[in-house]
């Protein structure tokens, strides 16, 4: 991935999100990412030699003509791919959104943690949603395609120490992600960091499937189903115990 400090290298950008982070937000996709997720419903972003490289003045100045937009809670989240390949970037990125007064959220995954990271994360960064994708070794082998769960935690632990908000995200997949005791587990393991406002479930959907056959990949979960209302609920009805705010997405 070819970048330069004043550049981003970006897959796409949304101009009115309403589900990546608070209020109405600018969500700009960055290209590239380490994993391999199952489900992924943006594997085209996984290519780390794929997008387009955008100046940041360019997208700050963008970004500063949707202000009225954003209101009180809105602002700019970077998502992808896994915006975090390109910390070192986002560092100068966010300096100037918050020069501008802009809210500033990541999306991740939470593999990376070096020192541009902690830089980022610690000085720019108001708000981070952390992507949980499984509880145990096994299983977040299975759906991500790497090894070490651990970084995940690691980053969540850096996070909580900062004492800045974060949101997790976890997406409910039958049979695989959505086993009370995988649910019970999570909300264990996070019950008392205060840091975190509330999680996310986003039920599994074949959405993406064609973006998998149009890049001539084999899809993993073919034969993984969507979620019985019974089962949003039963989640929402575990997660609760443990956390804030729980929302399905």
């Amino acid at each position: 991935m070819k970048t330069t400090e004043n550049t981003l290298r970006v897959h796409s950008i949304e101009s009115f999100g309403t589900h990546d982070g608070p209020g109405i937000r600018m969500v700009i996709f960055l290209q590239g990412c380490k994993l391999k997720c199952a489900y992924c419903h943006n594997p085209d972003t996984i290519d780390t030699h794929g997008g387009q490289d955008h100046t940041i003045e360019s997208l700050v100045m963008r970004a500063v003509n949707m202000k009225s937009y954003f209101g009180e809670f809105g602002g700019v989240t970077v998502s992808g791919g896994e915006p975090l390949l390109q910390s070192k970037e986002l560092i100068h990125f966010f300096q100037r959104l918050k020069e501008e007064g802009i809210h500033t959220n990541v999306d991740t995954n939470g593999r990376l943690l070096n020192h541009f990271v902690e830089e980022l994360l610690d000085k720019y960064t108001d708000l981070v949603m952390l992507d949980i994708k499984h509880m145990r070794e096994e299983g977040y082998q299975m759906i991500t395609g790497m090894k070490n769960k651990e970084t995940t935690f690691n980053f969540a632990k850096h996070r909580e120490a900062s004492g800045k908000p974060m949101w997790l995200r976890y997406v409910l997949i039958p049979g695989i992600t959505n086993k009370p005791e995988l649910l019970h587990e999570m909300g264990t393991y996070f019950k008392d960091y205060k840091t975190i406002e509330k999680i996310e479930i986003q039920p599994y959907h074949t959405l993406g499937v064609h973006k998998w056959e149009n890049l001539g990949w084999d899809y993993q979960l073919k034969d993984a189903r969507e979620n019985t209302e019974a089962e949003i609920n039963d989640a929402v009805e575990i997660l609760e115990q443990y956390f804030k705010e729980v929302k399905v997405n």
